[in-house]
């Protein structure tokens, strides 16, 4: 077990930012050491300090200190000055990819919630439209970077210095997908089809014609068809290419979680048993991910948790699947997956803080 971090959030006002905050502000290993704060200030509030943490989210007020918390402007002294272990970024992928190298350069290992270094593949990380790709740093920076997800890389994040945090729905299709794919269960001449749903606070929390209550309410949307950036870590960690998976997400008018349904074709006839088997080596010592082996998952079971929950139909022939994930996109899908690798990281129990 290491010592205690001492860690801080740029990007605290944001949805996973404030769920993150309320995680590490309750987090056992970190009682008494409450995050920093960081990020723009401006006018009157440079001259109290900062803004007061509670009047951006009263529920993380209370008698613990926290209501005399303030989000302070950002500066490298800022950090330097308190001691900041690790840096959380929710910020805008640009952002990211400004501060991150900096970061390093200082000696703060960082924990990054936006896709700013998810993608090893040049190819995939088109989509971002980087200003810096090609660029020396950036490939320095980038080869750093550790894809976040413990139930994959947990021995490669236990010694990250950059952690890439995978997306929401990035995770909802790799975690059910990933295990039967390199087992070679997968037919993959077939294609997968992954028909993934989620709440609108997995769109942000600026708000858009598209997230507007008149729009999302009693409405089902697709969008980003064929080009949603969350494609290219599908492509690169289950380990399939773009023309073996069809992704297709959607809007639910609904605040937050993803169902993931999940459609495969297997090589050979499989039993229930045998494909639960898969899922059961694979997840081995893996606390966040729950299988369903009698029932299918609904997002009202694994919302406002860090679960992953999977759970599987086979046809009468046992060639087919439905799969169907579940998760809580501002938990599991973000904030909740990076306290997990900040547990990874220091050698505390994987799910610490999270249940």
């Amino acid at each position: 077990m290491k010592k205690t971090v001492q860690t801080a959030i740029v990007g605290v006002t944001g949805y996973a930012g404030a769920e993150l905050a309320r995680l590490l502000l309750h987090h056992p290993r970190l009682h008494g050491k409450p995050p920093v704060f960081a990020g723009r200030v401006e006018g009157k509030d440079l001259e109290r300090g900062g803004v007061p943490i509670a009047e951006i989210h009263p529920q993380l007020g209370g008698k613990n200190g926290n209501d005399k918390l303030k989000i302070e402007p950002f500066s490298w002294e800022l950090l330097a000055t308190r001691g900041v272990d690790v840096l959380f970024l929710a910020t805008p992928h640009e952002l990211s990819r400004e501060w991150v190298p900096e970061a390093l350069k200082r000696g703060i290992r960082v924990i990054d919630l936006s896709g700013a270094w998810r993608l090893t593949d040049p190819a995939n990380r088109a989509v971002y439209a980087f200003a810096d790709e090609g660029s020396e740093p950036a490939a320095a920076t980038q080869a750093q970077a550790v894809y976040g997800m413990p139930e994959l890389n947990r021995k490669q994040i236990a010694g990250a210095r950059l952690i890439a945090n995978p997306g929401c729905y990035a995770t909802s299709i790799i975690l059910p997908l990933r295990p039967l794919v390199a087992a070679g269960l997968v037919d993959l001449e077939h294609g997968i089809v992954a028909d993934a749903k989620s709440g609108v606070s997995g769109a942000g929390k600026a708000p858009t014609a598209r997230t507007h209550f008149m729009y999302a309410a009693d409405n089902l949307s697709a969008y980003g068809v064929f080009a949603h950036r969350h494609t290219g870590e599908l492509l690169e960690q289950i380990g399939v290419s773009d023309e073996e998976i069809i992704f297709t997400p959607h809007l639910l008018p609904i605040p937050r979680g993803i169902l993931s349904t999940i459609y495969v074709r297997f090589k050979k006839a499989q039993t229930r048993e045998s494909v639960a088997r898969v899922y059961r080596e694979f997840f081995a010592g893996s606390p966040m991910v729950r299988l369903y082996e009698k029932a299918l998952p609904q997002i009202q079971y694994s919302v406002r948790t860090n679960y992953a929950d999977i759970g599987f139909q086979l046809d009468a022939g046992g060639k087919r699947a439905i799969i169907v994930s579940c998760l809580d996109n501002l938990l599991k899908g973000a904030a909740g997956q990076a306290v997990q690798n900040l547990n990874v990281v220091q050698g505390w129990p994987e799910s610490e803080g999270l249940q």
